[in-house]
């Protein structure tokens, strides 16, 4: 789609670069081919072809407010807890320290 999309635009660019420096033509004459036949028309494309794809995300995101998250053992929520993150006791690094002489 977005190649089409490309193209028409390269299409519009020309006809308003020959509006342009046509000898009868002038440049607010390019700028308004530009705009309504170039930026207008495929603005509502991009728009009305991007409808079921935003509806889509929109479905989505709503079963994945109504279905439950992960839980863990204990059946809350990660940090639903409210306290701080620590490692178990055996995965803890002991502190080395080093006498001053």
């Amino acid at each position: 789609m977005y190649l089409t999309v490309i193209a028409w635009l390269y299409v519009t660019l020309l006809m308003a670069l020959v509006e342009a420096f046509s000898t009868q033509g002038t440049v607010l004459g390019a700028v308004i081919t530009f705009v309504l036949y170039g930026l207008l028309p495929i603005s509502l494309v991009i728009y009305l072809f991007g409808t079921p794809l935003r509806y889509r995300a929109r479905q989505k995101d709503e079963q994945a407010a109504r279905s439950p998250g992960p839980t863990d053992r204990s059946g809350l929520q990660p940090d639903a807890s409210g306290h701080a993150a620590r490692l178990s006791e055996d995965a803890a690094v002991s502190s080395v320290r080093e006498e001053k002489r």
